[in-house]
């Protein structure tokens, strides 16, 4: 099936996600697909053409509040936070389960809308997605607290106490998540939050909105309570209300750290908790004992996987000296033999950006590293003139003070550095604001141990890169954020602890 606009035509391989498409897509409050009250909408794009794909109900104030008093009220009726854990935990298995059966559809609904390849939206998004509502439907009954013996220093020598600790859900979740992993970061918003009794308002990216709305339909088709998850596309003005909102108890947010900052300005009047999943500019470190034809494919799936809009992208290269020369001519190579086309098409390696306004931003980077002085060794341009696509680029010759050494590109591009010395490219990973990711690549395992623990870091790899899994957490030293998610560090982030003493 292919879908008209003017003269663009966006094929549509999935029957069912044809349906889907053709349906209105509105607002999940409460239950039920509402259109916006103000009968607003707004489109959304195919990157590799740039056509209309769909139009979206585009939420506004009064929207959002009807969403933060429906998940107000089911969370106060309490079936949902005192339902038994085995009951959760059936339930959020069953929409791992629902998630894999609509795999195939999700993976080409992510390819269209987001631009990624088809392939890896099937391999990575769509399986990290079912697998992280799979693990999280293990917690619900191992959420416990803990018995204690308290001193009580100011009651008599004769009174007794019994104490314990009861680990509970935070309330109403305001969730704000990005364009670059649409359905994957719903899917590490929601699972977590669900599993501790919480219940949700969805905000997804006004770019990417449409794999969160098949999310939707997935839950209700799964079972979820009324009011329990609501899904309200919009622009960053929602996101505001959201994060500001005074019946709101958690604001969780993945993107940029200049919008993290002003998420954490606008929580501050009910003072409710805050995660931040932000910005990186992480470093890929390549000693001298490297396995070298390893390392270069790692580097290159570090800076080029999603085309480079991921937060966590190895885009500063510290390769030691004495293979400078040889490593950069080998990745040079590899990038000159990847593929630019859409992400529908198997043999693509590099698929367009996520928009325009991305697109432009990335070429300014291009220009303004040319402009600095660093040199191009492959690529350094935009790729044709259809679509948002951008050549796969590595530079040399750069200064820690450029833009592109500092400052997050989000496309495809990366900087290849020399270095002699370990404390030395230690010193030079360290130094950024950010700190979400780094790897090394090594045969030394002291050194590797060594090097890790110094790297400021949340996530530190060895000899591999974007190694990503559900029971790990994930997040960010410095600007990179707020908190962990993933693992069990993201129960605490939607629970919070009540001591209970009684006198005996």
């Amino acid at each position: 099936m292919s879908i008209t606009f003017g003269s663009e035509t966006t094929t549509i391989n999935s029957s069912r996600l044809r349906e889907f498409l053709d349906r209105p897509k509105q607002l999940l409050i409460n239950g039920e697909w509402v259109d916006s009250r103000a009968e607003k909408v707004f489109k959304t794009y195919n990157p590799a053409t740039g056509e209309v794909l769909a139009e979206v109900a585009q939420g506004t104030e009064a929207d959002l509040n009807a969403a933060v008093a429906a998940a107000r009220s089911a969370f106060e009726e309490g079936s949902w936070a005192r339902m038994r854990p085995n009951m959760r935990e059936e339930l959020l298995w069953r929409i791992s389960q629902k998630i894999t059966e609509w795999a195939d559809d999700f993976a080409e609904l992510e390819s269209l809308d987001n631009g990624k390849p088809q392939g890896i939206a099937a391999a990575f998004d769509v399986r990290s997605a079912a697998d992280c509502f799979r693990y999280y439907a293990g917690w619900p009954s191992k959420i416990q607290g803990s018995v204690n013996n308290p001193s009580m220093v100011l009651a008599p020598p004769e009174a007794e106490f019994h104490s314990y600790t009861r680990r509970e859900p935070v309330g109403v979740c305001g969730q704000i998540i990005p364009w670059n992993f649409p359905l994957l970061m719903a899917a590490w918003k929601i699972a977590p939050a669900l599993a501790t009794g919480n219940t949700v308002v969805l905000k997804p990216a006004e770019q990417t909105p449409l794999s969160a709305l098949l999310l939707g339909e997935v839950l209700m088709e799964a079972g979820i309570p009324d009011g329990v998850v609501n899904i309200v596309p919009g622009y960053g003005d929602i996101g505001a209300v959201l994060s500001s909102h005074a019946d709101v108890d958690k604001v969780a947010f993945t993107g940029s750290t200049e919008v993290g900052k002003k998420i954490v300005e606008s929580a501050k009047g009910n003072l409710k908790k805050v995660s931040l999943e932000l910005g990186g500019k992480s470093p890929n470190i390549v000693f001298a004992d490297a396995d070298i034809p390893n390392a270069v494919a790692g580097a290159l799936q570090g800076f080029t996987l999603n085309s480079g809009q991921a937060c966590e992208a190895g885009t500063r290269v510290y390769v030691h000296e004495d293979i400078y020369d040889e490593f950069n001519s080998a990745l040079a190579e590899a990038v000159e033999q990847l593929q630019i086309g859409p992400g529908n098409d198997p043999a693509s390696d590099i698929t367009p950006l996520v928009s325009e306004e991305q697109l432009n931003r990335v070429v300014g980077y291009l220009d303004a590293g040319k402009a600095a002085g660093a040199k191009v060794l492959v690529g350094g341009n935009r790729w044709g003139d259809t679509g948002y696509y951008i050549e796969p680029t590595v530079f040399t010759n750069t200064t820690p003070d450029m833009s592109i050494s500092r400052e997050e590109i989000f496309g495809p591009v990366t900087l290849s550095i020399p270095f002699s010395q370990e404390d030395e490219v230690i010193e030079a990973a360290n130094d950024s604001e950010y700190g979400l990711a780094a790897a090394l690549w090594t045969k030394d395992l002291s050194r590797a141990h060594r090097v890790a623990s110094r790297l400021q870091a949340g996530s530190v790899w060895v000899n591999t890169y974007h190694a990503l899994d559900s029971q790990l957490p994930f997040g960010g030293y410095h600007q990179s954020g707020w908190g962990r998610e993933l693992g069990p560090e993201s129960i605490e982030l939607y629970t919070q602890v009540k001591s209970v003493t009684i006198a005996l």
